[in-house]
């Protein structure tokens, strides 16, 4: 079958593509790795290597996933096709390449779209949705992974990433749409730097090129949000903050929301503007040390006491600050939410705007230290499933109900969102709170790692940890399906000697084993985690990646000192990893 469809490629492809295959002929591992499985496409989109191939990420899939889509927006009637699609982009290889062919092949469908005229960042184009009126977006980004990826992210119309229902229907027509012959509308121009800068310009019959006018848009939205503008007036001029974008979309929204609010911010210069190969750094993560190096250098020339950093698509946000012997630390995404969440709480708390129904929204592997700060405020705390659209779609739910007030919502690994203007994480936002709280604590004379101090000193010191162990190869997801088979199966009652109370499998229906025998039904849906409670705020959790093929296990631990709270977590992850 996979030479069936090497052959095929091989037959239909360019000229100048043609090299590229003919070049692993003699390669019967790489055929098959490209041309067995057609790149899976789920609810948080597709994503691979850009090569040629069924599995991999070129112009080839992209306009097959995107016919896919157009089939589907056309099957809902009522002129919905009309409403548009916004396209967004971020620094990427190809990734204005696959805008563009997104775009025509929306257009040559019939369908009406909207074409950033430069890269911007995920939560523009999940404002843009709503603002649009738009039927659907795309985002065309790997995220955080390796220069060698890429990516298409698709959004529903409340600007959301797309539900698994609609996704289902969306996959049933990409499944039945070939890889060639698809029909492109035709554009005035296929270059990149014929549109750059433009705004309201017509590409194409269907295709509009956008810009400043949504951006300003956006940056009026978010500048609501705001909460001290006065200590802001006070120090924001005389603050240090460094901020990289990491060659990646951040750079003009960050640097220009903190430009609007007046403070004070110096750029990496060597990580400035857009670098599809990322030279500066391994990966583009703001998670790694690596990734916030260059920044913490400047910031130690400039005696700046925090640094801020982005990915590629400006959804996650990194920071570094100074400890109490001056060195610079890297907080966690945990860290960095339970921090953002008080603050926010905290403001609205001491301005007497803090409604009645707080609530706020994290993930079940996000730290329960979120928990014991937003009870502290009154606020009630939402558990959903890894992934943004789960905290967008109880934004959704809250706003047509009114039984709770949306305050935050974050993840552990790195996204967070104040405000309902987007539905997915916002690291221009984020960048811009955790500023102006910088500015706030200034103000107060408090450090801000002082200030993570008496957050633990207050609710327990909790550490949490996690490790992706990959899986590679095509038999990469059956391992990972028989790993997961095998702690569902397997009753344990304790791990590395912590006695476990619970254990919730959602892998079929949502089901939590108490070790006393009761059995009680969770609210959560279904899907494939299966999460250890050890008492006392503890636990671990074991899931695979939905975009990557790896197994991801967390451990999150707590005591009354970080010491003992560390050395705990090691413990957990390390008898969990022994066991795999």
């Amino acid at each position: 079958m996979y030479k069936d469809n090497y052959k095929e490629w091989l037959d239909n492809v360019t000229a100048s593509q043609k090299n590229e295959l003919i070049a692993i002929a003699d390669n019967d591992k790489e055929i098959k790795e490209r041309f067995t499985l057609p790149l899976a496409f789920g609810t948080a989109g597709m994503r691979g290597t850009i090569c040629l191939g069924i599995s991999n990420m070129n112009e080839y899939t992209v306009a097959r996933a995107t016919k896919g889509l157009s089939d589907y927006i056309n099957s809902l009637g009522n002129n919905e096709a009309q409403r548009g699609v916004i396209i967004s982009y971020d620094t990427r290889r190809m990734s204005f390449e696959f805008a563009l062919t997104s775009a025509r092949v929306l257009g040559a469908n019939g369908i009406k779209v909207y074409l950033f005229e430069n890269v911007r960042p995920v939560p523009m184009c999940s404002y843009a949705v709503r603002e649009l009126n738009c039927i659907a977006g795309i985002m065309i980004t790997a995220s955080h992974n390796p220069k060698e990826y890429n990516g298409y992210k698709v959004y529903g119309e409340d600007g959301a990433q797309m539900s698994p229902e609609a996704t289902a229907v969306v996959v049933k027509y990409i499944e039945k749409t070939p890889y060639f012959g698809l029909e492109k509308e035709e554009v005035i121009s296929q270059k990149h730097e014929d549109i750059e800068g433009k705004d309201g310009y017509k590409l194409s019959e269907h295709i509009t090129v956008i810009g400043k006018s949504l951006d300003d848009k956006y940056y009026a939205e978010i500048s609501k949000l705001s909460l001290s503008p006065e200590a802001v007036k006070k120090v924001g001029k005389n603050i240090k903050i460094v901020y990289s974008p990491i060659h990646g979309s951040g750079f003009v929204p960050v640097t220009t929301m903190l430009a609007k609010m007046g403070i004070s911010v110096s750029v990496v210069e060597e990580q400035k503007y857009p670098d599809t190969e990322f030279s500066t750094v391994a990966m583009p993560n703001p998670e790694q040390p690596d990734a916030l190096k260059l920044g913490i250098e400047l910031a130690d020339k400039l005696g700046s006491d925090i640094v801020i950093g982005t990915d590629p698509d400006c959804d996650r946000m990194g920071i570094a600050i100074r400890d109490n012997m001056g060195e610079f630390v890297l907080l966690n995404g945990n860290q960095i939410g339970a921090m953002l969440m008080d603050y926010i709480l905290m403001r609205h708390k001491e301005e007497g705007t803090l409604p009645k129904n707080s609530a706020v929204v994290k993930t079940i592997v996000t730290t329960r230290l979120a928990d014991k700060i937003a009870k502290s405020y009154g606020a009630t705390v939402f558990d959903v499933l890894t992934g943004f659209k789960f905290i967008g779609e109880k934004i959704k739910e809250w706003e047509k109900s009114g039984e709770y007030t949306f305050m935050f919502g974050y993840e552990e690994s790195y996204g967070y969102l104040s405000g309902t203007h987007a539905r997915d994480k916002d690291a221009v936002v984020a960048s811009m709170l955790f500023a102006e709280m910088a500015c706030y604590y200034t103000y107060k004379k408090v450090s801000l790692y002082d200030k993570l101090q008496e957050l633990f000193k207050k609710f327990g010191y909790f550490v949490e940890s996690s490790k992706s162990i990959a899986f590679k190869g095509l038999d990469g997801m059956q391992k990972m399906a028989d790993i997961m088979k095998k702690f569902k199966d397997t009753d344990l009652t304790e791990v590395a000697g912590i006695d476990m109370i619970s254990k919730l499998d959602l892998t079929e229906g949502t089901i939590k084993y108490f070790e006393d025998g009761r059995i009680e039904m969770s609210d959560l849906p279904s899907t494939n985690v299966i999460k250890y409670e050890f008492g006392d705020d503890e636990w671990l959790c074991i899931r695979p990646s939905g975009t990557e093929p790896k197994l991801k296990i967390y451990v999150s631990t707590k005591a009354d000192s970080i010491e003992k709270s560390k050395e705990k977590n090691a413990k957990l992850q390390q008898a969990i990893v022994d066991m795999i």
